[in-house]
């Protein structure tokens, strides 16, 4: 894209911008400047005119997994001397899992652990020393072998038990539990069938006797008119005449005289109720009782005395025999 920039104080600053945006400021237009710009200018202006260099241009690549440093190291540090710390602490630790491929994720962080495959008993050497020490029994202290009554933990028998000749009753005593005679063993869980069982044939009356009971369903019934019964009835029940006593007991139990049904959950108010005016002795009985806080009892002294008149008081007869336990 080529634009001709005009001459003047904005043609530096136009020509600024075409350079800015891409275009190129070519020396045919410097005629066209030069008669309005000193010649110091023209340096400055194919100096700004110049594209930008890359920031990243001359610097070297970086490729993520390979040894290479991101910074350039300079030569003290490549022929820099390790101390025998530093070389102790470069060491490698050793690797226990011999002969296992683990996947480098194994060593990420944040990933779970992973249950790794047991080793054959091939890989598995002689057990060092310190093993060999720690798989030892415990041994028993001097302190407790002299105290031991012997030496054995079985029980040693005495030549006066060994020579011993057992009494009847003795003998009586050690004789197993003899099992029941009408005792049976358990049978075994298959039974089997005899020969001639296996060849029998079923008579006419065991067949009869082996078909199953045909019962009569009596829980639903034949669909019919709205206005006939659950339950058939027979024409006999239905042209019957009851009975005097069946016509008694068929009435309905009637209520008790005194009987008083319930009243309702609204109780409506008298009119008279309504304009009655209370007096006086009803208004005093209708203040509640005031009674001091209980923030304020803690600071009174005499709040749970008991008073001279109610300990010489007498109960009577009555408040002694609501005041005897019910015996059950």
């Amino acid at each position: 894209m080529w634009e001709e920039c005009p001459p003047g104080r904005a043609a530096l600053a136009r020509c600024g911008a075409v350079a800015a945006r891409g275009g190129t400021w070519l020396p045919e237009m410097a005629p066209a400047v030069s008669r309005s710009l000193p010649a110091r200018s023209h340096n400055r202006i194919r100096e700004l005119a110049e594209p930008k260099k890359a920031a990243c241009a001359n610097d070297p690549r970086l490729v993520w997994g390979n040894q290479e440093t991101i910074w350039t190291l300079s030569w003290r540090v490549v022929t820099a001397q390790p101390s025998p710390r530093t070389v102790a602490l470069a060491k490698p630790k050793q690797d226990f899992g011999k002969n296992q491929c683990r996947s480098l994720f194994l060593y990420g962080c944040g990933r779970e652990s992973t249950i790794w495959e047991r080793p054959l008993l091939v890989d598995f050497g002689f057990p060092s020393d310190r093993l060999l020490k720690l798989s030892e029994p415990k041994k028993y202290q001097a302190a407790y072998l002299q105290q031991r009554p012997r030496q054995s933990s079985e029980w040693p028998v005495s030549p006066a038990a060994l020579s011993y000749k057992a009494s009847p009753r003795i003998l009586e005593l050690a004789r197993p539990k003899a099992l029941h005679p009408e005792f049976l063993l358990a049978r075994e869980v298959p039974t089997k069938v005899t020969n001639a069982a296996a060849v029998a044939r079923a008579s006419s009356p065991l067949q009869r006797l082996a078909e199953p009971r045909v019962r009569k369903v009596t829980c639903c019934y034949e669909c019919s008119f709205s206005e006939s019964v659950i339950r058939p009835v027979s024409k006999l029940a239905q042209e019957a005449i009851a009975s005097p006593r069946t016509l008694e007991l068929a009435r309905a139990k009637r209520l008790h005289p005194d009987y008083v049904p319930l009243r309702d959950a609204e109780w409506p108010v008298t009119k008279a109720a309504k304009c009655t005016v209370a007096t006086p002795r009803l208004v005093e009985l209708a203040q509640p009782c005031r009674r001091p806080p209980m923030v304020s009892a803690q600071f009174n002294p005499d709040a749970f005395t008991v008073k001279e008149t109610a300990k010489k008081a007498t109960c009577s007869a009555r408040i002694q025999e609501l005041a005897r336990p019910i015996k059950r």
